[in-house]
Protein backbone atom coordinates (compact mmCIF):
# COMPACT_ATOMS: atom_id res chain seq x y z
CA UNK A 1 0.00 0.00 0.00
CA UNK A 2 1.03 3.94 -1.06
CA UNK A 3 2.58 5.87 1.91
CA UNK A 4 1.22 9.85 1.38
CA UNK A 5 4.21 10.62 0.58
CA UNK A 6 4.31 8.26 -2.64
CA UNK A 7 0.39 9.32 -3.73
CA UNK A 8 1.69 13.05 -2.94
CA UNK A 9 4.54 12.29 -5.66
CA UNK A 10 2.76 10.66 -7.74
CA UNK A 11 -0.89 12.43 -7.92
CA UNK A 12 0.32 15.98 -7.08
CA UNK A 13 -2.86 17.28 -5.99
CA UNK A 14 -5.06 15.10 -3.60
CA UNK A 15 -8.88 16.04 -2.32
CA UNK A 16 -9.63 14.05 1.49
CA UNK A 17 -13.13 13.70 2.06
CA UNK A 18 -13.93 12.21 5.91
CA UNK A 19 -17.60 12.02 7.03
CA UNK A 20 -17.10 9.04 9.60
CA UNK A 21 -17.89 11.34 12.24
CA UNK A 22 -20.74 14.18 13.26
CA UNK A 23 -18.19 16.72 11.07
CA UNK A 24 -17.52 16.01 8.06
CA UNK A 25 -13.99 17.16 7.05
CA UNK A 26 -12.44 17.76 3.95
CA UNK A 27 -8.79 18.54 3.17
CA UNK A 28 -7.09 19.37 -0.08
CA UNK A 29 -2.94 18.09 -0.08
CA UNK A 30 -0.18 19.45 -2.65
CA UNK A 31 3.05 18.70 -3.07
CA UNK A 32 5.12 21.47 -1.04
CA UNK A 33 2.57 22.98 -0.37
CA UNK A 34 0.71 23.46 3.38
CA UNK A 35 -2.39 21.51 3.28
CA UNK A 36 -5.72 23.02 3.82
CA UNK A 37 -8.85 21.84 5.75
CA UNK A 38 -12.88 22.68 6.15
CA UNK A 39 -14.92 21.00 8.69
CA UNK A 40 -18.38 21.45 9.07
CA UNK A 41 -21.14 20.17 10.94
CA UNK A 42 -23.31 19.90 7.85
CA UNK A 43 -24.34 16.32 6.75
CA UNK A 44 -22.18 15.03 3.80
CA UNK A 45 -25.08 15.88 1.36
CA UNK A 46 -24.77 19.59 1.99
CA UNK A 47 -21.41 20.26 2.92
CA UNK A 48 -19.64 18.52 0.82
CA UNK A 49 -19.75 20.05 -3.11
CA UNK A 50 -19.65 23.91 -1.49
CA UNK A 51 -16.06 22.93 0.66
CA UNK A 52 -14.77 21.53 -2.36
CA UNK A 53 -15.22 24.37 -4.19
CA UNK A 54 -13.86 26.25 -1.97
CA UNK A 55 -10.75 24.75 -1.17
CA UNK A 56 -10.43 24.56 -5.33
CA UNK A 57 -11.11 28.52 -5.37
CA UNK A 58 -8.86 29.05 -2.56
CA UNK A 59 -6.02 27.13 -4.09
CA UNK A 60 -6.60 28.62 -7.92
CA UNK A 61 -7.31 24.46 -8.93
CA UNK A 62 -10.27 23.16 -10.55
CA UNK A 63 -12.00 19.68 -10.08
CA UNK A 64 -10.06 18.71 -13.26
CA UNK A 65 -6.29 19.35 -11.35
CA UNK A 66 -7.03 16.65 -8.92
CA UNK A 67 -4.98 13.61 -9.26
CA UNK A 68 -6.58 11.00 -6.61
CA UNK A 69 -8.99 11.26 -4.55
CA UNK A 70 -8.62 9.84 -0.65
CA UNK A 71 -11.57 9.09 1.53
CA UNK A 72 -12.23 7.44 4.73
CA UNK A 73 -14.22 4.44 4.19
CA UNK A 74 -15.51 4.02 7.76
CA UNK A 75 -15.27 3.11 10.62
CA UNK A 76 -18.26 5.05 11.32
CA UNK A 77 -21.29 6.99 10.13
CA UNK A 78 -22.48 4.49 7.14
CA UNK A 79 -24.57 7.19 5.65
CA UNK A 80 -21.78 9.84 5.51
CA UNK A 81 -19.19 7.50 3.94
CA UNK A 82 -21.66 6.21 1.34
CA UNK A 83 -22.58 9.76 0.45
CA UNK A 84 -19.05 10.41 -0.16
CA UNK A 85 -18.20 7.33 -1.92
CA UNK A 86 -21.35 8.55 -4.15
CA UNK A 87 -19.94 11.58 -4.83
CA UNK A 88 -16.43 9.93 -5.75
CA UNK A 89 -18.11 7.62 -8.18
CA UNK A 90 -19.28 10.74 -9.90
CA UNK A 91 -16.82 12.30 -10.20
CA UNK A 92 -14.86 9.55 -11.50
CA UNK A 93 -17.50 9.12 -14.23
CA UNK A 94 -17.08 12.85 -15.32
CA UNK A 95 -12.93 12.12 -15.55
CA UNK A 96 -11.22 8.78 -14.55
CA UNK A 97 -8.49 9.25 -11.52
CA UNK A 98 -7.79 6.65 -8.96
CA UNK A 99 -9.30 6.84 -5.40
CA UNK A 100 -7.52 5.67 -1.68
CA UNK A 101 -9.43 4.61 1.11
CA UNK A 102 -7.89 4.38 4.96
CA UNK A 103 -9.86 3.12 8.00
CA UNK A 104 -10.66 6.08 10.59
CA UNK A 105 -9.54 4.10 13.50
CA UNK A 106 -6.59 2.96 12.46
CA UNK A 107 -5.17 6.65 11.70
CA UNK A 108 -6.93 7.77 15.02
CA UNK A 109 -5.41 4.66 17.02
CA UNK A 110 -1.68 5.68 15.10
CA UNK A 111 -1.87 9.71 16.27
CA UNK A 112 -2.58 8.41 19.76
CA UNK A 113 0.14 6.32 20.02
CA UNK A 114 2.48 8.81 18.63
CA UNK A 115 1.27 11.29 21.32
CA UNK A 116 0.82 8.59 24.26
CA UNK A 117 3.47 5.53 23.05
CA UNK A 118 4.66 2.55 25.12
CA UNK A 119 1.44 0.90 25.82
CA UNK A 120 -1.17 -1.04 24.45
CA UNK A 121 -4.74 -0.14 23.95
CA UNK A 122 -7.39 -0.03 21.57
CA UNK A 123 -9.72 2.52 19.43
CA UNK A 124 -13.39 1.29 19.60
CA UNK A 125 -16.19 3.07 18.00
CA UNK A 126 -19.91 1.64 18.24
CA UNK A 127 -21.32 -0.81 15.78
CA UNK A 128 -24.56 -0.85 17.10
CA UNK A 129 -26.32 -4.02 17.86
CA UNK A 130 -24.15 -4.61 21.08
CA UNK A 131 -21.00 -5.00 18.90
CA UNK A 132 -18.19 -2.92 18.99
CA UNK A 133 -15.63 -1.88 16.21
CA UNK A 134 -12.45 -2.55 17.76
CA UNK A 135 -8.25 -1.47 16.43
CA UNK A 136 -6.20 -2.87 18.76
CA UNK A 137 -2.56 -1.22 18.61
CA UNK A 138 0.17 -2.46 20.28
CA UNK A 139 2.82 -0.92 22.31
CA UNK A 140 5.53 -0.49 19.47
CA UNK A 141 2.97 1.11 17.29
CA UNK A 142 1.51 -2.17 15.33
CA UNK A 143 -1.67 -2.21 14.07
CA UNK A 144 -4.18 -5.53 14.35
CA UNK A 145 -6.44 -6.31 11.63
CA UNK A 146 -9.63 -4.46 12.95
CA UNK A 147 -12.47 -7.12 14.53
CA UNK A 148 -16.27 -6.42 15.09
CA UNK A 149 -16.69 -8.10 18.61
CA UNK A 150 -19.90 -8.14 21.14
CA UNK A 151 -19.37 -5.45 23.95
CA UNK A 152 -18.96 -8.35 26.39
CA UNK A 153 -15.84 -9.60 24.96
CA UNK A 154 -13.93 -6.31 24.85
CA UNK A 155 -12.58 -7.04 28.24
CA UNK A 156 -11.10 -4.21 30.82
CA UNK A 157 -8.64 -2.75 28.16
CA UNK A 158 -7.39 0.27 28.27
CA UNK A 159 -10.13 2.14 25.54
CA UNK A 160 -10.28 5.54 23.47
CA UNK A 161 -13.11 6.65 21.14
CA UNK A 162 -12.63 8.97 18.23
CA UNK A 163 -14.20 12.26 19.24
CA UNK A 164 -17.48 13.61 17.45
CA UNK A 165 -18.07 9.77 16.82
CA UNK A 166 -21.70 8.96 17.98
CA UNK A 167 -22.41 5.98 20.16
CA UNK A 168 -25.62 4.63 20.85
CA UNK A 169 -24.65 1.77 23.29
CA UNK A 170 -22.59 2.88 26.59
CA UNK A 171 -18.95 2.55 26.34
CA UNK A 172 -17.39 -0.54 27.92
CA UNK A 173 -15.73 0.60 31.53
CA UNK A 174 -13.76 3.73 31.35
CA UNK A 175 -13.19 5.20 27.82
CA UNK A 176 -10.88 7.77 27.16
CA UNK A 177 -11.74 10.46 23.84
CA UNK A 178 -8.94 10.99 21.12
CA UNK A 179 -8.33 13.38 18.77
CA UNK A 180 -9.93 13.02 15.00
CA UNK A 181 -9.05 16.27 13.68
CA UNK A 182 -7.46 15.65 10.39
CA UNK A 183 -5.40 18.45 10.07
CA UNK A 184 -3.52 17.11 13.20
CA UNK A 185 -3.71 13.58 12.21
CA UNK A 186 -2.55 13.34 8.70
CA UNK A 187 0.69 15.24 8.76
CA UNK A 188 1.88 12.37 11.03
CA UNK A 189 0.54 9.87 8.01
CA UNK A 190 3.47 10.59 5.61
CA UNK A 191 5.48 7.10 5.64
CA UNK A 192 2.84 5.19 7.16
CA UNK A 193 0.76 2.77 5.17
CA UNK A 194 -2.62 3.72 5.74
CA UNK A 195 -3.80 4.04 2.23
CA UNK A 196 -5.53 1.17 -0.47
CA UNK A 197 -6.56 2.16 -3.84
CA UNK A 198 -10.36 1.34 -4.22
CA UNK A 199 -11.46 0.63 -7.32
CA UNK A 200 -15.39 1.31 -6.67
CA UNK A 201 -15.89 3.75 -3.53
CA UNK A 202 -18.10 2.56 -0.72
CA UNK A 203 -18.12 2.09 2.49
CA UNK A 204 -16.41 -0.27 4.69
CA UNK A 205 -18.25 -3.75 5.86
CA UNK A 206 -16.25 -7.02 8.10
CA UNK A 207 -18.51 -9.19 5.72
CA UNK A 208 -19.90 -9.06 2.39
CA UNK A 209 -23.68 -8.57 3.05
CA UNK A 210 -25.78 -11.48 3.02
CA UNK A 211 -29.66 -11.81 1.33
CA UNK A 212 -32.21 -14.65 1.87
CA UNK A 213 -32.91 -16.29 -1.32
CA UNK A 214 -36.62 -17.07 -2.39
CA UNK A 215 -37.00 -20.86 -3.77
CA UNK A 216 -38.13 -20.56 -7.65
CA UNK A 217 -41.86 -21.24 -7.52
CA UNK A 218 -44.71 -21.38 -10.40
CA UNK A 219 -47.56 -19.01 -8.69
CA UNK A 220 -51.26 -19.80 -9.40
CA UNK A 221 -54.46 -18.99 -7.70
CA UNK A 222 -53.77 -22.77 -5.49
CA UNK A 223 -50.32 -21.50 -4.08
CA UNK A 224 -52.00 -17.72 -3.64
CA UNK A 225 -54.30 -19.36 -1.81
CA UNK A 226 -52.52 -21.05 0.17
CA UNK A 227 -50.80 -17.93 1.06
Amino acid sequence: MPSLSQLLIEHRHLLVFDAASTRLQVGLLQRDVPEIWRTTADEAGRGIFPHTEELLSQSHLRLDDIGAFVYCEGPGSMLGVRTVAMALRTWQVLQPRPAFAYQSLAVAGHFEWLQNGGRDFAVIADARRETWHRQSVRADGGLSPLQRVPGAALGDGKFVTPENFRAWATPPGMVKTCSYDLAKIFPALKAGDFFRMIETPDAFQHEAPEYKKSPAQIHSIQTADKK
